[in-house]
């Protein structure tokens, strides 16, 4: 069997220190996805394992009481809570980390509540106060419940964002059995792959207006809705390795041309030049849409995505996007599919597949046992040569329609299910055009895999008793387009049964 690992002769430079931008083209099934997921493999470091605490104590290392406050009420409202007492501050984790870091076990509470007043508004209604700062984080409720003064989100993001950080390391962060954490190691993605459609937008991929519901909230009702600007895919992406620039980070965008790219990108389409780049010679900033924050496209952050070239439904990609990337080609590529062996019994007067059944044997004296191959990369490459003839290089098919194939049976289901689909649909239903793609000119209507409905119908009008209920629904959708597929091939019986009537594909 040979090898089946796909090679990667287009894979980028990951040495390179100027940014990357790679759009993989080509038809369906050339392995253009599993390139994305390859290069996914060198954005991916695998760290050892430590323990909750320690990722604790990092986080609270260099922060203040405020601070940790902060971070305690904005973790809450990432699970939907925005007001809380003191009580509970007391019992988050992040308190009593920074408790166990300073060393701490008494009046913790009094630190808490005078936190909390003294970053509280002058004008509060419900703070009595007089030793307050300038700058107020926090207010309370009728209740003696706080919450974050919405003020104070826009001075809290890079808060934000070590919170973030710490809860993706969390969930990175975690032991797989019962070995000891020192012999562990957990994965860490520098990485985000999104699968771009016609329904994807700017919202999505860098910034938007969002619903968030809230279970508690001042002076509203539980249950309440509120919007709220959020980041996107890419916008995180770019905040996590601003803050890593040590590093290399990327965008994986599968299937780009299926979005409307310039509404996608919006203003980030002249950033993401790599010349444009935050610390380039001709680096770019402009005020993000919702927010209108100052924005830049890290140095350190690159982009690959894959094209469908096939699906000329689509509108062709802005020629903006075609300037900022490099675009390389994923042809077919059917040296890597297998050679089928089939074991035949050859029998005085007749020959049947070996594994078919006992029937066969009954009838006649074996004379001898073979083994017949059938070269799939041939079979693929005979196929591709007659559309190219007669549809066009853009109709040629991939070789992940075969690269499952590892037996007879195998085949049959894939030229049943998706190739001959495949193919009816580019030529139009075309009997004629189908019937020269499978070499079935010149063969008698038994040994056509494509055949006119109405002349099968009237050969043999029997002939379909034979579908299941599954076969029957395929052969009726087969034939209201003009053709059917031979019922001996959904039957996997007869000639089709033989390998050479496949062979003739070459």
């Amino acid at each position: 069997m040979p090898d089946l690992t796909i090679p990667n002769p287009t894979m980028p430079d990951f040495t390179a220190n100027s940014p990357t931008n790679i759009i993989y083209t080509g038809i369906a099934g050339t392995g253009k996805t599993y390139q994305l997921l390859q290069i996914a493999k060198n954005y991916t470091d695998y760290l050892p394992v430590v323990d909750k605490d320690a990722l604790l104590k990092q986080l609270v290392y260099n922060l203040n009481w405020r601070e940790v406050v902060c971070l305690i009420l904005l973790d809450l409202q990432a699970e939907q809570q925005d007001l809380a007492k003191v009580p509970e501050i007391l019992a988050h984790e992040f308190f009593m980390a920074k408790a166990v870091h300073n060393e701490r076990d008494k009046n913790l509470s009094n630190t808490a509540w005078s936190v909390l007043q003294m970053h509280s508004p002058i004008e509060s209604s419900t703070v009595a106060y007089s030793k307050r700062t300038g700058q107020a984080y926090f207010d309370k409720d009728e209740s003696g419940a706080w919450y974050l003064l919405p003020s104070s989100y826009e001075l809290l993001a890079e808060l934000s964002e070590q919170l973030a950080e710490f809860r993706q390391a969390q969930r990175d962060n975690q032991p797989i059995n019962d070995k000891p954490l020192h012999n562990q190691r957990f994965s860490k993605q520098r990485f985000s792959m999104v699968s771009f459609h016609q329904a994807y937008g700017y919202e999505e991929f860098v910034e938007g207006i969002r619903p968030v519901l809230s279970t508690t909230g001042q002076g509203s009702q539980n249950g309440q809705m509120r919007y709220d600007i959020q980041d996107g895919a890419f916008l995180q992406l770019c905040q996590r390795a601003a803050r890593d620039p040590e590093q290399r980070y990327a965008m994986l965008i599968d299937e780009i041309n299926r979005a409307n790219v310039s509404r996608v990108f919006g203003e980030l389409l002249s950033l993401i030049e790599p010349d444009k780049r935050s610390g380039q010679a001709q680096a770019m900033q402009v005020d993000l849409a919702y927010s209108g924050r100052p924005f830049s496209v890290p140095a350190n952050v690159d982009i690959y995505a894959t094209m469908n070239t096939q699906d000329h439904s689509l509108a062709p990609l802005d020629m903006a996007l075609r300037r900022r990337f490099r675009f390389i080609d994923c042809p077919p590529q059917p040296e890597l599919l297998s050679i089928i062996n089939v074991f035949e019994k050859i029998k005085s007067g007749r020959a049947g597949i070996g594994q078919t059944g006992s029937s066969q044997e009954k009838s006649g004296q074996i004379k001898s046992d073979t083994t017949t191959t059938i070269d799939l990369a041939k079979l693929l490459t005979g196929l591709n040569n007659r559309i190219i003839q007669s549809l066009g290089q853009e109709a040629q098919l991939g070789h992940a329609f075969l690269f499952s194939v590892r037996n007879l049976v195998q085949l049959q289901t894939a030229l049943i299910e998706q190739i001959i689909p495949q193919l009816a649909q580019a030529a139009g239903g075309n009997v004629q055009l189908l019937q020269y793609l499978f070499n079935d000119e010149a063969q008698p209507l038994s040994a056509q895999f494509i055949q006119e409905a109405q002349a099968e119908l009237n050969q043999n009008q029997n002939q379909h008793q034979m579908f299941n209920s599954q076969n029957a629904l395929l052969g009726q959708a087969m034939s209201s387009s003009g053709y059917v597929i031979n019922p001996n091939l959904i039957a996997k019986i007869g000639e089709f049964a033989q390998p050479a009537i496949y062979q003739r594909l070459y």
